[in-house]
């Protein structure tokens, strides 16, 4: 079970090497499966002290993935003392058993390709792109319009979770993009990423260049947009 935590690659999860971190996770679990439960009950689920478990529910508490709630009482004869304490996981907590949100969209793509071919496929990435992107103003074809146009690319992605940048490289602009939120999915199903190029090249109004991409394992995707266009060169003189 140590190995789990780790899988997910969540920087805030306890040290599941070690005892104290198998033991938090078995608590994490009790509450995943139980619901709120008071430090007695996960105790007596664990056969452990209930000393012992509020230490370990302290640190969750700490870490943000466990939350401390009064339980509401059954009866009129139950309101009288303290209201018993009982623990919960946060979302953040219940994150860190993961989520399988990739594999269904992948499963929903590859369905909607069976049914409905490839350009169902582009259709639903198109759509998906142009909500990202929606208020972005198109270029008007002058080099200060691209810029803006591009900077406002870098503000819709990075509000969609892309961290992305904009950048002036040359003789042209770069978006770089250092998180791909659908990174996963894209792997499997590359039209997503080649909307993206199209809507960029279509707000831009020039032929845009993908330099590297994360799901073809560079860490980074990077959009160039010229802005001078490449002109052929002079056939070089006989005997030159």
């Amino acid at each position: 079970m140590s190995g789990e935590s780790q899988e997910h690659g969540n920087p805030t999860v306890p040290e599941t090497r070690s005892v104290e971190g198998d033991t938090r996770r078995q608590i994490m679990l009790m509450l995943l499966k139980h619901g709120p439960s008071t430090a007695s009950e996960l105790a007596g689920r664990l056969d452990m002290s209930a000393a012992g478990v509020r230490r370990h529910l302290d640190i969750l508490v700490a870490e943000g993935l466990g939350e401390a709630v009064d339980r509401r009482p059954r009866s009129a004869a139950a309101t009288r003392g303290r209201p018993a304490k009982v623990f919960r996981l946060t979302p953040r907590g219940r994150s860190i058993f993961g989520h399988s949100y990739d594999q269904l969209a992948v499963d929903a793509l590859e369905t909607l390709r069976e049914t409905g071919g490839e350009e169902a496929v582009r259709k639903l990435a198109r759509k998906r792109i142009q909500r990202i992107v929606e208020g972005v103003t198109p270029a008007d074809g002058d080099e200060n319009s691209i810029q803006r146009t591009a900077g406002e690319l870098a503000d819709a992605f990075d509000r969609h979770g892309y961290a992305a940048t904009v950048t002036r490289a040359g003789a042209g602009i770069q978006i770089c993009q250092h998180h791909c939120p659908v990174a996963n999915v894209a792997a499997e199903h590359p039209e997503l990423c080649e909307a993206e190029h199209e809507i960029i090249s279509n707000l831009v109004g020039l032929h845009v260049q993908p330099l590297a991409t994360i799901t073809g394992g560079h860490g980074i995707c990077t959009t160039n947009i010229p802005l001078t266009p490449i002109e052929n060169l002079p056939e070089e003189r006989s005997g030159s």
